[in-house]
């Protein structure tokens, strides 16, 4: 199911991978309806290091069987936002550990392990429905302190977690929209990049109009 022209796309995407197939996303998720749940093999696919079967992995492993231990090794070998944000949202955010893993790594030096942090934070914001308001409000000012952080794959999360946070209901939109407004006024440069996009997004017609329905 592999090609070149993929692989090339990828790139362009800023998706890189010591190797890769270039398997189409399409593909690989017809393969992952068929191994669903699938911890063992999930495990193998991992070890062998290429980027679609990582990808792969990520979909069809069991998150009543991964341990703290595995999400620590595999987020340590993140190299790229794809594999990243694949596996926070498809798996790792369903774990009992989600909310402590979204905490340490935002803390974390190590490019995709902050991102993943950040990620962990978008994902549980729009997949945790049971979750409270003030449960999701309190990662709050942990993005406001990866706003500083300019580069490129950590800033976008970042911005992602809080416009996610943002989108939740009324009040998490006011909450978010007071903390993009401090973010922005602390005049870092990647800050003010975050804060503005997502006030835009956030006070924007298309959500508000949302929330007066």
């Amino acid at each position: 199911h592999g090609s070149r022209r993929n692989v090339a796309g990828m790139a362009r995407f800023g998706i890189t991978a010591k190797k890769a197939f270039g398997v189409a996303a399409p593909a690989l998720h017809r393969l992952a309806r068929k191994y669903q749940k699938n911890h063992e093999l999930a495990l193998k696919l991992w070890s062998t290091g290429i980027h679609d079967a990582r990808i792969l992995a990520a979909l069809i492993d069991d998150p009543e069987k991964v341990t703290r231990a595995q999400m620590e090794r595999w987020v340590k070998q993140f190299d790229n936002w794809a594999v990243c944000d694949t596996a926070c949202g498809k798996l790792f955010d369903k774990t009992p550990w989600a909310y402590e893993a979204a905490l340490k790594w935002s803390k974390q030096k190590k490019e995709f392990v902050k991102r993943a942090g950040y990620a962990m934070m978008a994902w549980i914001a729009v997949h945790d429905k049971n979750a409270s308001d003030t449960t999701i409000i309190r990662f709050l000012p942990h993005i406001r302190r990866g706003a500083a952080d300019e580069r490129n794959f950590v800033k976008k999360a970042v911005n992602w977690a809080l416009r996610q946070i943002g989108k939740r209901n009324l009040r998490s939109n006011k909450a978010a929209i007071r903390e993009a407004k401090r973010i922005h006024a602390t005049g870092v440069s990647s800050a003010r990049w975050i804060a503005l996009d997502a006030l835009r997004e956030l006070t924007g017609k298309n959500v508000q109009r949302r929330f007066k329905k």
